[in-house]
């Protein structure tokens, strides 16, 4: 694909904590030709940053629990850590066009019903 023909789609940007699943996501739109990018806002003190550096045309939010991120991925980092990530990521939930939390879904559940959002968003109020 050329990279003006990108630049013309509309960019996804996906945001989460760690281990939620952006870039198993971010992966398989790409694949399927989405221009979609993993906005790692989770490691910036700038609340806005995720509107700052990737401008998204839409904003997916993938969250996850504490004990589901463990076990997905190991981590000797503690809740206190876990308490200041979902802070960051307090604004970017907060503008997000679609919300997913993952803790019960397979990877293949989170694209479906992102793809589902992408084919029919809602209406702005």
């Amino acid at each position: 694909m050329k990279r003006a023909e990108k630049k013309k789609r509309p960019l996804i940007g996906v945001v989460g904590p760690c281990a939620s699943g952006k870039s198993l996501l971010v992966q398989a739109l790409l694949a399927r030709g989405y221009n979609a990018r993993e906005v790692a806002q989770e490691h910036s003190y700038v609340p806005t940053m995720w509107q700052r550096i990737a401008q998204p045309d839409l904003l997916v939010y993938l969250d996850v629990s504490w004990e589901v991120a463990c076990h997905r991925r190991p981590t000797d980092a503690g809740t206190g850590w876990w308490a200041e990530v979902t802070q960051r990521l307090h604004h970017a939930r907060q503008h997000a066009d679609l919300y997913i939390h993952t803790d019960a879904l397979t990877p293949q559940e989170v694209l479906d019903r992102t793809l589902a959002f992408l084919k029919s968003p809602p209406s702005p109020p």
